[in-house]
């Protein structure tokens, strides 16, 4: 097994492909230039990375799965990450990509909106596959970056940079945006099963043994990483998949407290709350009532 390489600057995977670094905190790399090539390695992320991959040059895995890339992909990578690399010695690699670390953005209005990025999250076989004018925006992107870090570096160098990354990730948004509108039947199985998955957890009785269901469960079920079957979930439906399993709390409570003479306390317990409390106020807020009070007002 190699050793895992951790990747805490942008010096450090220049200098692994031999491409000359020019800012500290930031770099643009063209693989084609690389003057070493190592053939197998893992990073461990300490910084980001977008690279848009335009041939298949090798296998990267993620996790236990080889990601899903071919000509025309974007890959993105996040602080925190460990990522496995096997080249292919017969190709030679053709990417363009930024790495940037977390000090670059400190402070600045992506720094504070990193979060909103949720690709950086998602798994490897959810990887975006862009069209020819995309990747002229991409590439775009790119040389704005690659011109600013080509001036001498003054006051403005930082906050510069770090909009024109923030407007190639905006870029990727909207990318995944139509992404999710062209692969809208198979996002409609994906909704459809999930609804599924959330009658048969109460209606089994699972939350006895699990809890309260989560997020990651379901987006596991249908074999996709949360942030990815968030992002679907609410792109299908403008709802959180937390507001969908929220509404089934509140539906399944609805119909326990009008049609059966359970208490208050044993409801939240076959509904997956440690403490009846907790599902009070859950459903106060979500009903504008107790349990109650809904019941008393209801038997009228």
């Amino acid at each position: 097994m190699k050793d895992i390489i951790n990747l805490d600057s942008v010096d450090k995977y220049n200098k692994l492909f031999g491409i000359e670094t020019l800012h500290p905190l930031v770099s643009v790399v063209d693989l084609s230039e690389a003057t070493r090539i190592p053939e197998e390695f893992t990073f461990n992320y300490g910084i980001y990375a977008v690279f848009l991959k335009q041939v298949k040059c090798g296998d990267i895995r993620y996790g236990k799965q080889v990601y899903d890339y071919q000509e025309g992909t974007v890959t993105s990578f996040a602080p925190g990450q460990v990522v496995s690399v096997t080249m292919d010695r017969s190709v030679r690699p053709a990417a363009l990509g930024v790495l940037f670390h977390p000090d670059l953005i400190a402070g600045s209005s992506l720094g504070r909106e990193i979060r909103r990025y949720t690709f950086f999250s998602y798994s490897s076989s959810e990887a975006l596959h862009i069209s020819e004018d995309e990747k002229n925006i991409f590439t775009d992107c790119l040389g704005k970056i690659r011109d600013e870090l080509l001036r001498p570096i003054d006051k403005h160098s930082k906050r510069l940079i770090s909009r024109n990354i923030e407007l190639l990730l905006d870029y990727c948004m909207r990318f995944y945006e139509r992404q999710f509108n062209t692969r809208s039947s198979v996002n409609r199985d994906i909704l459809a099963r999930f609804e599924d998955l959330l009658s048969d957890y109460f209606r089994s009785g699972q939350t006895l043994e699990e809890g309260l269901p989560t997020v990651k469960y379901f987006a596991d079920k249908v074999c996709l990483s949360p942030n990815y079957f968030g992002d679907l979930i609410k792109k299908e439906t403008g709802r959180t998949p937390q507001e969908y399993i929220q509404n089934k709390i509140i539906e399944t409570a609805k119909e326990q407290i009008l049609y059966t003479d359970k208490t208050v306390s044993q409801i939240a317990y076959d509904l997956g709350f440690q403490y009846s409390q907790h599902f009070i106020r859950v459903f106060k807020k979500n009903v504008g009532q107790t349990p109650l009070e809904y019941r008393k007002c209801s038997n009228f």
